[in-house]
């Protein structure tokens, strides 16, 4: 199975149920899982504020939570070591994107490098999905 980077907008999908999640568990069942060390955090930053919001009714969070704590054994993920970050710094200067996003974006590009093959980019966020084509990265998009 090849590897793919999986920003947080489609590691969401997978554990509250809306539009791309179907096709997230699939491309997730394709591809072995990849991505930055920031993304359990955005994670459970999202998840949190979806319960907050009462999106979530108490009993599915702390299910979310239960999967995602045994879900991360399965998961690598890439420190943000000062080549990604300074790779996030490029990706700012050069593209209109946020932070975290460039931290992602930087992340796949420094594994892309180490593993010197085309590793496919998936995310649901299109301002995200545009800069990593400029990135030259390969993308998979998740749709609505």
């Amino acid at each position: 199975m090849s590897l793919a980077y999986f920003d947080t907008s489609v590691l969401v999908k997978n554990y509250i149920q809306e539009p791309g999640s179907a096709r997230v568990r699939e491309l997730l069942g394709t591809y072995e899982f990849v991505s930055s060390a920031i993304a359990p955090v955005e994670l459970h930053s999202a998840v949190r504020r979806r319960h907050r919001q009462g999106e979530l009714i108490r009993r599915h969070y702390t299910s979310i939570l239960t999967r995602v704590k045994q879900d991360r054994a399965f998961w690598q993920l890439v420190e943000a070591v000062p080549p990604v970050l300074a790779k996030a710094e490029e990706i700012i200067i050069a593209h209109n994107v946020r932070p975290l996003d460039a931290i992602h974006l930087a992340s796949a590009i420094v594994i892309q490098d180490s593993i010197n093959t085309p590793l496919p980019f998936i995310t649901a966020d299109e301002r995200q999905f545009a800069a990593a084509r400029d990135c030259k990265l390969e993308t998979i998009a998740v749709t609505r």
